[in-house]
């Protein structure tokens, strides 16, 4: 049984991206799966100058959950076709207290949306990035129009298959 830390990318209560990492992991079964939010860490924005005075605890709590886990499902938000400065600020924290911090760490990427494209430029963002901190991205996973195919889980069942399939080749690769 592998362990699997799953979240989004979102600071928003009402996150759609944290709507959908939940029913992901609400899916995995024969593997020990936990969900958190980001937001429960207290990580400021960062600057060379907070750097200099150390690392935040909340910081180094949210790397040793990190690095404890085999697998990684992410969801990311999507802001102005980009990874949103919340998202992106964490990462840049965990980067320079421990560069390679997804080091044998397999990850599935997710995104979400009101819109059309689901997410995908923020999802192409995190492809790019998450390798420079050694994470392998396995598989990924957009859905489109949240609103019309979500409900307390994916409505559209060729949508829902996709993911499915998505995550078994995930889970296979752990």
């Amino acid at each position: 049984m592998k362990k699997i830390l799953a979240f989004s990318g979102s600071n928003s209560s009402q996150s759609i991206n944290h709507e959908l990492v939940a029913y992901i992991g609400s899916l995995i079964k024969d593997h020990s799966i936990k969900v958190i939010k980001l937001t429960d860490f207290d990580i400021p924005m960062f600057s060379e100058d907070l750097e200099r005075g150390g690392f935040p605890e909340d910081l180094k709590k949210l790397h040793s959950e990190i690095v404890k886990h085999d697998g990684l499902i992410m969801s990311v938000p999507e802001h102005n076709g980009s990874l949103p400065a919340f998202f992106k600020n964490i990462l840049d924290w965990l980067s320079r207290f421990d560069r390679p911090f997804l080091a044998g760490i397999k990850i599935f990427l997710t995104s979400t949306s009101p819109g059309g494209r689901g997410g995908r430029s923020s999802l192409d963002a995190a492809k790019t990035l998450l390798p420079y901190f050694k994470g392998e991205i396995v598989d990924s996973f957009s859905l489109s129009f949240f609103s019309k195919n979500f409900s307390e889980g994916i409505t559209d069942q060729d949508k829902n298959d996709e993911l499915k399939n998505s995550l078994l080749h995930f889970l296979d690769n752990l």
